[in-house]
Parts: structure tokens; C-alpha cells; sequence
């Protein structure tokens, strides 16, 4: 079985999605913070690797890398953009029993990294996927939600579920 490992060119991703544009306007570290957290919750639904990767020049210094809700986030040494950067990783981390996907609109670099035996998707594909991934999420919750047993009296989610338990004799 492949593993599958996203890479995403993290500023292009937040110049292309109409919520992160919004956001970046205002400030650009609330627009890295919801792309880590949309792509948190794709990681966790997909059980894919994602590593996001921005560009040194809007965050300058040594390259830094850390783990925000479990997506692995690399700010690019000086003088690095995130596109050399990802070919990089596309060239670490190939094998293979790996499966890259690299997330960008920048069209020469999709067609760089796809080269390499890399998969590529647009920022908008990705966006539509985790848009729908979303709904999926929300429509399972609210089916879960609906399979609760209902009562007339009003019960706090405490007691709801000590009678609960009661009901499967635990």
C-alpha cells in the first residue's frame, strides 16, 4: 500500500482560496493559521502526510520547522523560494511505496514537480476536496446526531449519558 504525502506551496494556496485571500488582507499569520487548520482536518479525514511549505521572504531568517494540529509546517531559509523548497521534498521523499501530491497553481512549477513522478493539483482542486470534505464531515454529524435517542425531557449531555450507559447495562 502507498503512503500518501501532500505537499502544498502554502502561499500560493492562500493567494488562490477566496477565504484565506479575505483573511490576508487583515493579517497574513490569520491566513497561515486557518490554511494549517483546513489542512489539519484533511489529514486527519484522508490519513495522508501534509507538509506546507512558505516562502522565506515573508517570514525571513533560517529555515524553520515546526508541527501545528499535526501538519508539519516549513518557513524556507533566505534566499529559498517554497518551489525549490517543495522539489526538494518531492526528490527526499520518493519511492516507491510514496505517493506525492503537490498542492499549487503555479503552473511551471506543477509541471516540474510532475517530472519528478509527482501528482499535482491546483490550489482550487484542493480547496473544491476540502470543501467537500467538510460536507461529508458535517452531514456525518448530523446523521450521528439524529440517531441520538430523543427525549421529551430536557437532560444535560451528563445525565443523557449516565442513562445511556444504564440502558446498555454497563
Amino acid at each position: 500500500m502507498k503512503k500518501n504525502v501532500l505537499l502544498v506551496d502554502g502561499y500560493n494556496v492562500v493567494g488562490a482560496w477566496e477565504e484565506l485571500r479575505q483573511l490576508k488582507k487583515e493579517r497574513l499569520a490569520d491566513a497561515r493559521d486557518r490554511l494549517i487548520e483546513r489542512l489539519a482536518e484533511y489529514k486527519a479525514h484522508m490519513g495522508w502526510r501534509v507538509i506546507i511549505v512558505f516562502d522565506a521572504h515573508l517570514v525571513p531568517g533560517i529555515e524553520k520547522k515546526k508541527v501545528k494540529h499535526d501538519v508539519e509546517v516549513v518557513f524556507t531559509r533566505e534566499n529559498e523560494t517554497a518551489d525549490e523548497r517543495i522539489e526538494k521534498l518531492v526528490s527526499e521523499l520518493s519511492g516507491r511505496r510514496v505517493q506525492i501530491h503537490v498542492a499549487t497553481s503555479d503552473y511551471t512549477e506543477q509541471w516540474v514537480v510532475f517530472a519528478q513522478g509527482a501528482l499535482r493539483k491546483s490550489a482550487r482542486e484542493l480547496e473544491i476536496e476540502v470543501n467537500e470534505m467538510d460536507r461529508i464531515i458535517t452531514k456525518k454529524v448530523e446523521d450521528i446526531q439524529k440517531q441520538r435517542p430523543f427525549s421529551k425531557i430536557p437532560l444535560s449531555d451528563e445525565v443523557a449519558e449516565i442513562f445511556e450507559k444504564w440502558r446498555r447495562g454497563l
